[in-house]
């Protein structure tokens, strides 16, 4: 299916690489810091957004991608006689698929909108999934169908530095986020079902790493040869080389994703995460 043109938004987490070789059209959120408002990824760089971050008082604020952003960009693949699949960052954390469900029924035109029902590379995992089927002829049929596959077995996990940007945007309170920074506690936070929970915590950063390769060990039951993994970082390079370096040491893998985590993620999970993904090949 050479003529579907796949979207997502900026909540995907795709590398700038994969962007450009499957030709995909990101959707940028807004990210608006100090009273100034960016398009995540347009006049807002990763490494210009975490310097901003690390020194802005109040918590970023992000807002969905809106009705106009969707119809100016599904119109113009319209014109262009191109079927359309978008692919969202998950419904339960923001409303740009609902947005875009809206913009599609005002719309005539060939449009199909997947919820990822994830975030991150969870929601890019999907992404890069869709590019590569469209690309060896698959049928939009079986697309969604591994699409759907994907969302509902995919582990995603994320380790945040800091309990101060979980507090600030109101999934912690301010009690435990004292509690937590004094006993050095770092929480693992896990995609399920489209949300973020907390699923662990350890103390101490030199115990994040172990603790993500055994959730992951205990998913998959160490059994990682029809699988794929992604391994991503919040202007955290030092830690997510290392973490780079026990997947490939814990794993016999050729097919491993790295990326960064944008301004759209890391404005709620704050400067230092790391995140890994596992779903079927």
């Amino acid at each position: 299916m050479k003529s579907l043109k796949i979207i997502c938004d900026s909540l995907a987490d795709v590398p700038r690489a994969l962007i450009e070789k499957y030709d995909i059209e990101v959707i940028p959120l807004t990210i608006r810091i100090n009273e100034v408002d960016y398009k995540d990824g347009v006049n807002l760089t990763n490494e210009e957004f975490y310097k901003l971050l690390r020194s802005c008082e109040e918590m970023p604020k992000t807002s969905q991608v809106t009705y106009i952003q969707f119809e100016k960009i599904f119109k113009k693949y319209i014109n262009e006689g191109m079927s359309i699949l978008y692919i969202s960052g998950s419904s339960k954390v923001t409303g740009t698929y609902q947005s875009a469900m809206i913009t599609k029924n005002d719309l005539d035109g060939d449009i199909h909108i997947f919820d990822s029902l994830n975030l991150s590379y969870g929601c890019g995992a999907q992404v890069v999934t869709a590019c590569e089927m469209r690309d060896k002829g698959c049928s939009l049929d079986e697309i969604l169908k591994k699409l759907e596959e994907i969302r509902d077995n995919i582990l995603v996990l994320f380790a945040v530095d800091t309990l101060e940007f979980l507090r600030k945007g109101g999934r912690l309170s301010a009690g435990k986020a004292m509690i937590g920074s004094v006993l050095n506690v770092k929480p693992i936070l896990q995609v399920i079902n489209g949300n973020v929970v907390s699923t662990e915590q350890v103390r101490g950063k030199k115990k994040v790493i172990a603790k993500l390769i055994d959730l992951i060990k205990s998913d998959i039951n160490n059994d990682i040869s029809n699988k794929r993994i992604g391994i991503a970082h919040g202007d955290n390079i030092s830690e997510f080389e290392k973490l780079e370096e026990v997947v490939k040491s814990e794993f016999d893998i050729n097919d491993l994703t790295k990326t960064e985590i944008g301004p759209s993620i890391g404005s709620h999970a704050g400067p230092g995460t790391i995140g890994i993904c596992v779903w079927n090949k």
